[in-house]
């Protein structure tokens, strides 16, 4: 194949492409480097070819669509997993398309496989009683349990993703009149994120067990560096497996950080908050994301029913009749 090749280009990409030119986040560069590298161990493993001896027209569209079909069957990645390795496909074989033309009607093929499309479930969030569960498990007589603590409160109100958590330093609090909490965001977009009285004042009491200085992480592990998005997950995961004992709801629904996530802009919809501000509130790069909350809740729905209905007629939730006849209605 005339040069430049495959290895050559992929080089550039990332380093001219989505570091030079796009200032990519590390975030993205992270998931495009794993998607690539799950892609050489199956050319390597099918074509029996060393990552550094393949060529642009081995990676052709039928060959592609045999990589995504191994993530989706053997790998038992989810139809968004999937899409989101083509992203990463796509975006460097836009590149390609750009820099050499002569390698344009493969790249074509390929910028025409269709992402997946998927079911979109329901939006899982807590309810007040379940919150009020959850943060209270952590042992605050330990520095871990504080710590934790802390960690939900803030995820919670604030609503902010696992690596905006994670990021965090001293510099990015401020406490007092106007408290709020500043992050650099996905699409290195920056916001700032008021913080309640309540959560001000857990979060004050935490940083006084922190060193001062101003790159400090507000949420550090045990060994005083920045904690890891697993992490966050793990200690979400163990808390909420305790709250269940106390609050039964929690048993049917897997809370994750971005659980805390969802809970933050369903409190602020349950609020009457308009979804232009939560959309700002959360980072969101459309309103249109901020769709998916007016289907999670229940309660708002009937809400609109009863201003839609009658008024001749009391709208109320549905209540079944006899446990015989409903079963068997329901077959």
């Amino acid at each position: 194949m005339s040069a430049p090749d495959f290895p050559a280009l992929l080089q550039a990409f990332f380093t001219d492409r989505l570091l030079k030119q796009r200032r990519a986040s590390p975030h993205t560069v992270t998931a495009y480097r794993n998607t690539f590298r799950l892609l050489l161990r199956f050319a390597a493993s099918r074509l029996g070819h060393a990552p550094s001896r393949l060529a642009l027209a081995d990676l052709d569209a039928a060959f592609l669509c045999e990589f995504l079909d191994h993530l989706e069957h053997e790998r038992k990645n989810s139809a968004r997993s999937r899409n989101a390795r083509l992203a990463a496909l796509h975006a460097f074989f836009r590149y390609v398309a750009l820099t050499e033309p002569a390698h344009a009607l493969l790249c074509q093929r390929v910028l025409a496989i269709p992402s997946k499309r998927f079911e979109r479930g329901i939006v899982e969030f807590l309810a007040d009683e379940e919150v009020e569960a959850l943060v209270d498990v952590p042992d605050i007589l330990t520095w871990i349990g504080r710590r934790d603590r802390a960690v939900l409160l803030v995820g919670i109100q604030t609503g902010l993703r696992v690596s905006e958590l994670t990021a965090l330093r001293r510099q990015d609090v401020t406490l007092g009149t106007g408290a709020h909490v500043r992050c650099l965001g996905k699409g290195r977009k920056l916001r700032a994120t008021p913080l309640r009285r309540d959560v001000t004042s857990v979060l004050d009491a935490w940083l006084r067990e922190l060193p001062t200085a101003l790159d400090t992480p507000v949420f550090p592990s045990s060994r005083g560096g920045r904690m890891s998005a697993d992490a966050v997950e793990r200690l979400v995961a163990k808390h909420a497996t305790a709250a269940r004992q106390r609050c039964p709801s929690l048993a049917s629904k897997r809370v994750t950080p971005h659980t805390l996530r969802h809970t933050a802009a369903m409190q602020l919809l349950q609020r009457g908050v308009d979804r232009t501000v939560i959309a700002l509130w959360l980072g969101h790069e459309s309103i249109e994301t901020t769709q998916i909350y007016l289907h999670a809740d229940l309660r708002l729905k009937e809400k609109a029913l009863g201003h839609a209905a009658p008024s001749r007629l009391a709208v109320g939730r549905y209540r079944p009749g006899d446990a015989l006849l409903t079963f068997l209605e329901g077959l």
